[in-house]
């Protein structure tokens, strides 16, 4: 790549990717942010001098407008941030078709659908890929089914750019966060407080931020703008020898091994 690097980032209205979009800007380089909602986008274009393109990651002719504007519009594409994503609580026996098809098309068949349309101009970029997995990828939780099985094939999907593209010059490689401060798991963590009787609002989704992360090392959930971190990183000459790697920002949640977790805490099923 380029000092000044022209990359799309999807998803890239809120969370990890508007937190990408930031940095990359503030780095210099020029950003697409992508997806399906137009007003957190125009908000992140507003504040950082994105350009905002609203897209369904879903649709191949919504993905192939979205490379070809920014081909258009400067010229060139060196990097992706598949960022975008979406989740269905759920055991294999209670999910429905319809919420496993919806997780897959977003977490899966988009970023296929977007790497098929911009691959072309990677190659000619030399360029590199991130794609924002999930500790999800490496280790499975209750009713996580959809999501889960996903991202593990998104960090395939990721794997496969590396072996098949490495020696024409283009990098692909994952992060995989654990439990980050963003508005799908504020979300996903109201829920969980209502449920495990922490209450409603503001402050019982801090009580079930705390609760989840207990066993985390770190002991607190990640910021988006750490993950952005290494997700540039990623993109940048600086980790040019780096090429299908899957790299946690987990707090160190994966380092612990849970049989030991009663040593420190006590711990009792909730039902």
């Amino acid at each position: 790549m380029t000092d000044s690097r022209v990359v799309i980032v999807t998803g890239g209205g809120t969370g990890i990717g508007a937190a990408t979009a930031r940095q990359l800007r503030a780095a210099g380089h020029r950003v697409v942010v992508s997806g399906r909602r137009p007003e957190p986008l125009h908000l992140i274009a507003e504040e950082t001098g994105a350009l905002a393109h609203p897209s369904d990651a879903a649709d191949p002719d919504a993905v192939a407008e979205l490379v070809a504007v920014t081909t258009r519009t400067y010229g060139r594409l060196d990097g992706l941030v598949l960022n975008a994503g979406t989740g269905r609580p759920g055991a294999v026996g209670d999910i429905t078709p319809e919420d496993w098809a919806t997780v897959m098309a977003t977490n899966l068949t988009g970023p296929f659908l977007l790497l098929r349309a911009a691959l072309p101009h990677l190659l000619e970029a030399r360029g590199s890929v991130v794609a924002v997995a999930s500790v999800a990828a490496l280790r499975n939780g209750v009713g996580n089914a959809a999501y889960a099985t996903s991202k593990a094939a998104l960090l395939q999907l990721t794997r496969s750019l590396a072996v098949d593209y490495g020696a024409r010059g283009l990098r692909a490689n994952s992060v995989c966060p654990s439990w980050v401060r963003t508005e799908m798991a504020d979300w996903r963590m109201g829920r969980f407080a209502q449920d495990a009787g922490l209450g409603e609002g503001p402050e019982a989704v801090d009580a079930a931020y705390d609760e989840a992360t207990r066993l985390t090392p770190a002991a607190r959930p990640g910021r988006p703008e750490e993950v952005a971190e290494a997700i540039s990183w990623l993109l940048s000459p600086a980790a040019s020898y780096v090429n299908g790697a899957s790299l946690t920002v987990d707090g160190g949640v994966t380092a612990l091994d849970p049989g030991t977790a009663a040593f420190k805490f006590h711990l009792e099923p909730r039902g």
